[in-house]
């Protein structure tokens, strides 16, 4: 699990430029953490996210300290959002015009909900969703999002099962009590329709009893993708990026361009003046006051950086003297140098664009995609090749939709519409001119339309 701060304790002057360790982020033994009573409730108790419990707002802020790592996971939450949800009529695999059910769809923005779930699934590698059901316990009125990183898990009971969600500022423990700590009640991980209809009284549960549970009317499903040794919260693949190197050797390449270009004077001109010069101008003009000697020096020195600085001196001739030495060698009065100018720190371009793309294979996405691999370079792949490779990037999503799409089913169900509408994500397929459209989305189903309809 990460933890430790996550703005990294940075050096940054003329000799060095240090980055910290971002394997130091990891303790294992913060997979064992102990749970903790939970402010107002205090019979019940929860796991912490990560050892002091702030694990994910640390994720958040380290992703976010990285272009890249922060718009490949917005290129994920993209991807896994598809083409949009909706609730398609089972006989036209077209978006629902049952009134009834039209109007819970866009009475509950499910496609803005679908993205939130998709955001929390690509960062977290889970989401929580909050269900609100009729006074009767009829039906499923009300679909809410729970910000994953403001929620957390009651320790399981006996049986394994996690059974409540806790919703709360995290960030502010010490300003927590019962007013603010919201808990919901969590619908079994594995059978949550069932276990709905066993609370509502539609359903026998074990001892055989057909009759009304509970008089809540709000209960949390829980969406995880599964990673080994995690029973509480996922540990999200990406999250290797962390614990290798080129992490650190991304924000060294970083960190070290800025200290060069800071601590590197851009000088354009070097001007070389024979004493001489200033002697023979004191003395072509007269002066003898040292005040004015010193004025008249500054002010030549002036106009030595105006003649070579500025657009509008472009093409212009100054004639200087110069004379020859007992020795025979030339004495110039004034030379000027042109100095190299030529780009500081090129020498790291290929090192950037490798831990770039390291950075795109941490995260399960072609540099290709995401523009990683810039110029026309012979790994810039021709456009057919990023159609095939956005093809393969949303086939993978599959899994994730599979999750996303829990919820719905569980209130398609519910409510009694499973022979009216199913949800559906479909996936955008990019095609090519001679089929006269840009994409078609692709159902689950396999049937195809276009993607402006």
């Amino acid at each position: 699990m990460i933890y430790g701060p996550s703005v990294f304790e940075i050096k940054t002057d003329a000799a060095s430029t240090d980055v910290a360790d971002s394997a130091d982020l990891f303790d294992e033994d913060a997979f064992a953490v102990n749970d903790r009573v939970v402010p107002g409730y205090t019979t019940m108790r929860y796991v912490p996210w990560g050892s002091d419990n702030m694990l994910p707002y640390r994720l958040l802020r380290t992703l976010g300290s990285d272009e890249v790592l922060s718009q490949n996971l917005f290129f994920n939450v993209l991807t896994a959002y598809g083409a949009g949800l909706s609730y398609v009529d089972r006989s036209t695999d077209k978006q629902t015009e049952d009134p009834e059910i039209d109007d819970f769809f866009f009475g509950n923005s499910l496609k803005e909900f679908a993205l939130e779930q998709a955001t929390d699934m690509k960062h977290f590698f889970f989401s929580v969703a909050v269900l609100i059901l009729s006074r009767d316990g009829r039906q499923i009125v009300q679909i809410r999002h729970k910000d994953a990183s403001f929620c957390r898990f009651e320790k399981a009971d006996a049986k394994g099962r996690i059974n409540h969600v806790f919703y709360a500022q995290w960030r502010k423990p010490g300003t927590l009590s019962k007013k603010n700590v919201e808990c919901i009640q969590l619908l079994d991980q594995r059978d949550p329709l069932g276990h709905l209809r066993v609370l509502m009284g539609k359903q026998p549960g074990d001892d055989g009893i057909t009759e009304p549970r509970t008089t809540v009317r709000k209960f949390a499903v829980l969406m995880k993708f599964p990673t080994p040794g995690q029973r509480y919260y996922p540990v999200p693949y990406y999250t290797a990026i962390f614990r290798g190197d080129w992490y650190d050797i991304k924000r060294l390449i970083g960190k070290g361009k800025k200290a060069k270009i800071r601590n590197h004077a851009a000088v354009r001109y070097q001007v070389e003046i024979h004493r001489d010069y200033w002697e023979h101008i004191i003395a072509e003009e007269g002066l003898t006051d040292e005040l004015e000697i010193k004025k008249r020096i500054a002010k030549e020195k002036q106009n030595i950086k105006d003649f070579v600085t500025g657009v509008e001196n472009s093409g212009k001739v100054w004639i200087t003297g110069y004379y020859i030495d007992p020795n025979g060698n030339e004495q110039c009065m004034v030379r000027i140098k042109v100095v190299d100018t030529k780009k500081e720190g090129g020498d790291w371009a290929e090192d950037t664009q490798e831990a770039s793309n390291m950075m795109c294979y941490g995260t399960n996405i072609h540099p290709n995609l995401v523009g990683a691999t810039p110029g026309k370079s012979q790994t810039n792949n021709s456009g057919s090749d990023k159609r095939e490779l956005f093809t393969l990037k949303q086939s993978l999503e599959t899994a994730f939709h599979d999750l996303q799409l829990k919820v719905h089913e569980l209130v398609i169900r519910y409510n009694g519409w499973q022979q009216k509408v199913k949800p559906s994500v479909p996936l955008v397929l990019l095609t090519t001119l001679d089929k006269k459209t840009d994409a078609k989305k692709i159902q689950r189903d396999g049937s195809t339309s276009d993607a402006d309809e």
